[in-house]
């Protein structure tokens, strides 16, 4: 499956919630999305999955527009907080149902999940608790085994045993059945081994996009005397600075050569990786 965005745009009213957004998602990955709040995430997963047209631009799924398009929508799972206060069906009725819009669904690994997350088959779902509801997503996410799989935080009240399993399921079932599953987070921190691929969204536009080892690389926090500091990090692009007295911290994005590290090191300056959680706060400051 290929999806490539071009020039894509939301507009609601006068104000653009997506802008000129343009990416490709190639090969059965797990691609993080990452953004604050408002940054447009939901948005753009939306028209991923035929929700809604984009205002200009277009996004492609193997070449085809996906909106009201059967053949493409069928490929495509969509899976985000959803209230199910007014679902009377229990369990194994939803699942019956979903299994006939599904063609990949498998209806025995969803009953395996259901045991694994310990649901209740015959209780009616809208009894079910936050955490509960958050693990029924998963479970058709999961078995769906469609081709695109999205999950728009869908861990919302899942309690971290619970999510513990979802990401070991999501890691083992993606070895089995590899597809493009993309994974909407603010759980950075708890989540980032999952990424093969990390795409940004801030206030609207992809602010980058790279596999997840390449990102990593990329960020390094720079630690000593001010003076030397200054003098080291001085035309490189600084995401963040902290002081204590005489001593100072910057972190950078760029990735250092050899020399650049040796001459850090031959200067008393301490060097140390960036998480992705902390790249994506650094990066992302000044958002809404």
């Amino acid at each position: 499956m290929k999806v490539k965005a071009e020039n894509l745009q939301i507009k609601y009213g006068n104000q653009l919630a997506l802008k000129d957004v343009s990416f490709e998602l190639n090969g059965e990955k797990i691609y993080g999305l990452l953004g604050r709040n408002g940054a447009g995430k939901t948005t753009l997963l939306s028209i991923l999955a035929s929700f809604r047209e984009p205002t200009s631009g277009s996004l492609t799924i193997n070449g085809e527009l996906p909106f009201e398009n059967a053949k493409v929508m069928q490929q495509v799972a969509f899976l985000y907080n959803k209230d199910y206060k007014d679902e009377s069906d229990n369990v194994i009725a939803m699942l019956e149902d979903v299994q006939r819009y599904r063609p990949h669904f498998d209806r025995d690994y969803a009953d395996f999940l259901i045991d694994r997350f310990m649901l209740d088959k015959k209780k009616p779902i809208k009894q079910f608790s936050k955490g509960m509801q958050s693990s029924l997503n998963v479970i058709i996410g999961l078995a769906s085994r469609s081709p695109i799989t999205i999950f728009d935080e869908v861990y919302l009240g899942m309690d971290a045993p619970s999510r513990e399993i979802f990401y070991k399921e999501l890691i083992q079932d993606q070895e089995k059945y590899p597809r493009i599953i993309i994974l909407s987070t603010h759980l950075v921190s708890e989540m980032e081994y999952l990424f093969d691929e990390v795409l940004l969204l801030d206030r609207g536009s992809i602010l980058l996009q790279d596999d997840y080892d390449s990102l990593i690389s990329k960020g390094a926090s720079i630690t000593g005397n001010v003076e030397l500091v200054d003098k080291f990090v001085k035309g490189m692009r600084q995401i963040n600075i902290q002081q204590l007295g005489n001593t100072k911290s910057v972190t950078v994005y760029g990735e250092l050569t050899d020399h650049e590290k040796e001459a850090a090191f031959e200067s008393g300056l301490d060097i140390a990786p960036v998480s992705l959680h902390d790249l994506f706060v650094h990066l992302t400051q000044g958002g809404n």
